[in-house]
């Protein structure tokens, strides 16, 4: 019978997180759709390229919703024992409150673990390959930059057509290896730009250690300059922001790569706080289901679901604040970044930890 019962609640589960995770997916589907769209509204582009970009990236924004999406899942699978009376009948043959929460939160702790090693992989590189498409469909979009382990990339139009710019990483306000090729619109290149190294604490640009190449009826001239500087949309604070996103690297792919990424000029500090954010995804999806537990196991009475679907909302909204609170405070030097993932999950769990013995004595 323990067998029959451990095969309903895994079956039925899993069932469940599939449920929420596709009804999440339909939601990102529509919403990521329109902002594609827009974004290649100037373009000649076939519906099919915002389409096809809106089925790459959206499997990442679910994955970040995950410890969301498990809370849900586990409250409505528990309101729907409840509700079916099927709680009672496992409680009677010795499933008590605390092992059926046991099983379910376990099974949120290995999906955790199967998102990080086998999943995320997966979504990083959809997201990589997003990126890259979005590139190579922007020649008539005004602005592009992109961001990842190989460093930076820039696409923006100028006067006479548009420039491309390379850079090893940021590091305070200073890019290191900086390469820019000026084209006009006509794709012909007119110049090339080497530079050691460029301030960018604003919008004009300081190259320092400047070799130009210029390229006029297939003949090349070249000529160095201490010193040259450049107008661009963006500058410092615009560009920090995109290497703070790791979107394209997986777990695997960030821990390899980590030494490489600071030497390249990435902040310690956010390369950390990325790697125990995604560490942490096992055992948020563990507290997550702990919370839903306590919230629908509360009471073993068939009740108005209206009441639970507005006290999980509030819950969901709360950890959401309180997750972000923490993190700003990280962001803002008051504690370790790495130490703001952990915060809301050791709250929470801490809090959760006794709503779970209580909920066993019912």
């Amino acid at each position: 019978m323990n067998k029959v019962l451990f095969n309903y609640l895994f079956t039925g589960y899993t069932k469940m997180i599939f449920k929420v995770i596709m009804i999440a997916y339909c939601f990102g589907i529509i919403l990521n759709l329109f902002e594609e769209i827009e974004f290649f509204k100037n373009s000649n582009s076939s519906i099919l390229i915002p389409m096809s970009l809106t089925a790459l990236y959206v499997p990442n924004i679910v994955i970040k919703l995950m410890p969301f999406i498990i809370f849900i899942a586990s409250m409505w699978f528990l309101l729907k024992l409840i509700d079916s009376s099927d709680l009672l009948t496992m409680k009677v043959f010795g499933y008590s409150n605390f092992k059926i929460f046991f099983i379910l939160a376990l099974i949120s702790f290995m999906l955790g673990w199967i998102i990080l090693f086998a999943v995320n992989p997966i979504t990083s590189i959809m997201v990589k390959y997003y990126e890259q498409t979005k590139s190579n469909f922007s020649r008539d979009i005004d602005h592009l930059i992109s961001v990842n382990k190989n460093g930076l990339w820039i696409k923006e139009n100028t006067v006479d057509g548009y420039r491309i710019i390379t850079a090893d990483a940021t590091k305070s306000n200073v890019i290191k290896n900086v390469i820019i090729f000026n084209l006009d619109e006509d794709n012909m290149l007119i110049n090339k730009i080497h530079s050691k190294e460029a301030d960018i604490s604003n919008n004009e640009w300081n190259l320092k250690e400047v070799i130009i190449h210029k390229f006029k009826d297939g003949i090349s001239e070249q000529s160095s300059l201490e010193r040259f500087s450049i107008v661009s949309k963006y500058n410092y604070g615009k560009i920090s922001v995109l290497f703070k996103n790791f979107d394209t690297m997986s777990f695997l792919d960030l821990l390899l790569s980590y030494n490489d990424l600071q030497k390249k000029g990435y902040n310690k500090s956010y390369l950390d706080q990325n790697l125990n954010s995604m560490l942490s995804m096992p055992f948020f999806l563990f507290i997550m289901t702990s919370l839903a537990s306590i919230l629908s196991m509360s009471t073993l009475k068939k009740s108005n679901n209206f009441m639970f679907i507005v006290v999980g909302l509030i819950t969901v909204v709360a950890v959401y604040y309180f997750k972000d609170l923490s993190l700003a405070l990280g962001q803002t030097n008051r504690i370790s970044l790495s130490l703001a993932v952990w915060i809301p999950i050791i709250a929470i769990g801490l809090f959760s930890s006794v709503g779970v013995l209580q909920i066993n004595e019912k």
